[in-house]
């Protein structure tokens, strides 16, 4: 096989589950303007998962990877059952060539875990991540049973659980919500003492924008801020803020972890529970069927889903964006903004990101206090306004 131009796929997210036990009303998977989950089946089987793993191999053989990444995904990935995920990890852990380490992470809402669980995830060196938007008031803002119950004890309990197993926790996910204090909302979750805080923008688009008080303030870019004053001001603090930190690293002319930031390409894509790729399946949260590429791991290699029209804008750098981002001394840190938060139905993703304003004095913020404290930056950072 003659390898692509373009950047392989390193991370392979496997929804290993396509129904959740809880209710988040942000939700794009459940909560948004595709239903495709009604139509997929409720759990990955072990026929999916073969074909998916052959899949992986074959691309880490195509492209020399030494490492690939492996996300348990869902739904709630934990629906799945520890016996039925134990046989996933199995052929995943056996269908990748030797020369290649695969490391399984897996992100879940907390609620189902249990020592057992535990013990197979340190079996198979699995890393896991858990949701929690905050302090309970915070959490249950959103993120509720379907009876409409609080969720935020059960997940604490599985955090404290993970805690006592620290080779396994990777840290903790939360969605902004201005109705939240920041500073509450960071010292609360640092207080579990998790390696990284990852913070997610709600998904909206220029069709249906995110909830704001004044859409003259940049609210969310103020929100973010105060939690990275916050984070400078413990230094008790270890853990890492993954957004903060790839400001600071793509302002320093170093590469982002993460695909909501700059301009290198990205290098995820998505397996369904029914075998079918995706590249970007938050765009779920865009239109109907905005995520479907009509591939699947039976039929096509990973390459298909690289060369794929509907994916070929996602390696165009900063060609595909909007000429007012082109043209904009931030562009290199902010990218754009993340692909679903770019869309209108009259320009695609051909847009500012509807979190323009907000990455700009977020950005700003950020690279203002790294001078402050003698730090160089890149060419791409521009001077204080």
């Amino acid at each position: 096989m003659t390898p692509s131009p373009h950047t392989p796929f390193h991370t392979f997210i496997l929804k290993v589950a396509n129904r959740c036990n809880i209710n988040c009303d942000y939700c794009y998977v459940f909560n948004s303007e595709d239903q495709a989950w009604q139509g997929l089946p409720a759990r990955m089987s072990v026929d999916v998962a073969r074909a998916a793993a052959r899949r992986i191999g074959e691309h880490a053989s195509t492209y020399g990877l030494r490492t690939v990444h492996v996300v348990l995904h869902g739904g709630e990935p934990l629906l799945a059952g520890p016996q039925h995920l134990e046989h996933l990890l199995h052929v995943l852990s056996d269908s990748v060539p030797a020369g290649t380490e695969v490391r399984f992470e897996l992100q879940t809402n907390g609620t189902l875990i249990s020592e057992a669980w535990l013990d197979l995830f340190e079996r198979y060196a699995v890393t896991v991540g858990v949701s929690l938007d905050g302090p309970p008031a915070a959490n249950d803002r959103h993120r509720l049973t379907h009876a409409s119950r609080s969720s935020a004890a059960s997940a604490v309990r599985g955090i404290e659980l993970l805690r006592s197993r620290p080779r396994v926790f990777a840290g903790l996910l939360a969605v902004v919500d201005l109705a939240n204090d920041p500073v509450e909302v960071h010292d609360y979750l640092a207080s579990f003492e998790p390696p990284t805080i990852d913070f997610g923008l709600p998904h909206g688009t220029h069709e249906a924008p995110p909830e704001r008080n004044d859409p003259t303030v940049p609210e969310y870019g103020l929100w973010m801020s105060r939690v990275y004053d916050a984070w400078l001001a413990q230094p008790q603090y270890q853990h890492s803020v993954r957004m903060l930190e790839d400001i600071v690293a793509l302002s320093s002319g170093a590469r982002g972890a993460v695909e909501t930031l700059g301009l290198a390409p990205p290098s995820s894509v998505v397996i369904e529970s029914d075998g079918t790729i995706e590249g970007v399946d938050t765009l779920r949260s865009v239109e109907e069927g905005a995520s479907w590429l009509g591939l699947d791991v039976f039929n096509e290699s990973f390459d298909a889903a690289i060369h794929h029209p509907k994916l070929l804008h996602r390696h165009g750098g900063i060609s595909v964006l909007a000429e007012q981002c082109q043209s904009c001394p931030l562009v290199e840190v902010c990218g754009g903004g993340y692909l679903p938060h770019r869309f209108s139905v009259a320009r695609g993703y051909r847009n500012p990101s509807v979190y323009c304003a907000d990455l700009e004095y977020l950005i700003r913020h950020v690279q203002g206090s790294l001078r402050r404290h003698g730090w160089t930056l890149g060419a791409a950072a521009p001077s204080s306004p």
